[in-house]
């Protein structure tokens, strides 16, 4: 076998007992996480991950024909990592109305499109029946469209200023159409992160609650990472840790999201994270997360060529058409606004795996083999 012969090559003690843990299916520890962080073996760190992810996952690769909408980017949070967000009098601001939303859903259902992912800033003037009169809007005039809305961010201040519990805030998301809730927000989960790149937003417990209440209802969600900023290591593979334990507990989370950092326009500054770093995450992050059936290289962030390494090396989905993604652009991504269902075809095909078209909860929609 080809994973056996890597592993009598690799020289490294603690490299090869790992693999040897992967190939007999144990889990790793957050140490052995760390070693490969901390590692240069990328050649070999990606050929475990990709070990993995044919166990679980064989030659398919995932996408979604969907459309991504960001209603607004007033926000009240300013979180110094984000390009994204403005204040009410800034002359960027800008929030649409609801027939330019519905207008757009109109645009993706006549596509074939099978997802509307909902996320934007956090506005101080919305009140929670906002945030449910939009879901609701959309369901009743496209119920056939699956609504992925509002990150466990947007949740918890519906909490905070209605006074309300993430169960009642959840139960009437649902009751109005909600189908799912994304990733996004988790940011980085450590508390000294946290403080230095979005002080004021939900912390990382808060953030798990909610996810963890959803998955209580039956509402199955995402979860992300943002990396390449503040944080150490240690930091990532603690933030992994603690998705993998309420992944235990719940089995709610479908996908599992490293979203690389953009710094451009930021308060924070910084650099863009190497392509090896990437790419590492991503496969570190497939041989860690065991209970995740799926890992996401969001082509968004890493670009189409990344994202096509990244398909060999543990992940097994690029998302989707997209669109009109405005947050991650605001920050400075090169990649496309959108992609066509085709082109996606094509950079999976090209990459030597299956494509799948699927729906948001990866059910298989169509094979082009």
């Amino acid at each position: 076998m080809e994973l056996e012969v890597l592993l009598k090559a690799q020289k490294d003690v603690s490299l090869r007992r790992i693999g040897e843990k992967v190939l007999e299916g144990k889990r790793l520890s957050p140490e052995d996480a760390l070693t490969l962080f901390n590692s240069n073996e990328l050649a070999y760190i990606g050929a475990l991950a990709e070990y993995v992810n044919r166990q679980k996952n064989g030659m398919f690769a995932y996408f979604v024909v969907n459309r991504q909408i960001n209603p607004t980017n007033i926000c009240v949070y300013q979180c110094n990592f984000c390009a994204f967000g403005v204040l009410k009098s800034d002359p960027r601001a800008y929030e649409m109305s609801l027939e330019e939303i519905l207008k757009k859903v109109e645009e993706t259902y006549q596509q074939g499109g099978r997802e509307v992912h909902i996320v934007g800033g956090v506005p101080p003037h919305w009140k929670v029946e906002d945030y449910v009169g939009l879901v609701r809007e959309i369901k009743s005039r496209f119920p056939q469209m699956v609504v992925k809305a509002w990150t466990a961010i947007e949740i918890h201040h519906m909490a905070k200023i209605s006074k309300r519990s993430y169960e009642d805030i959840l139960k009437e998301l649902k009751d109005a159409g909600l189908d799912a809730i994304p990733g996004g927000g988790a940011e980085i989960f450590s508390e000294r992160a946290r403080k230095i790149i979005a002080p004021y937003k939900a912390n990382a417990e808060e953030y798990l609650e909610v996810h963890r209440t959803a998955h209580k209802l039956g509402i199955p969600s995402n979860a992300t990472m943002l990396y390449g900023h503040v944080e150490t290591y240690e930091e990532r593979v603690e933030h992994m840790l603690k998705l993998r334990e309420l992944q235990d507990e719940t089995g709610g989370f479908q996908v599992f999201i490293p979203l690389a950092y953009w710094p451009e326009g930021t308060r924070l500054g910084g650099k863009r994270t190497s392509s090896v770093d990437d790419l590492k995450t991503i496969a570190i992050s497939r041989l860690f997360l065991d209970n995740f059936p799926h890992i996401k290289a969001y082509w968004i962030t890493l670009g189409e060529k990344i994202a096509q390494i990244a398909l060999n090396m543990g992940a097994d989905d690029l998302d989707g058409t997209i669109e009109e993604e405005r947050i991650v652009h605001s920050a400075g991504t090169k990649s496309p606004y959108r992609q066509s269902k085709e082109k996606l075809i094509n950079l999976i095909r090209s990459a030597g795996k299956i494509p799948v078209e699927r729906d948001t909860f990866y059910n298989t929609v169509a094979i082009y083999p």
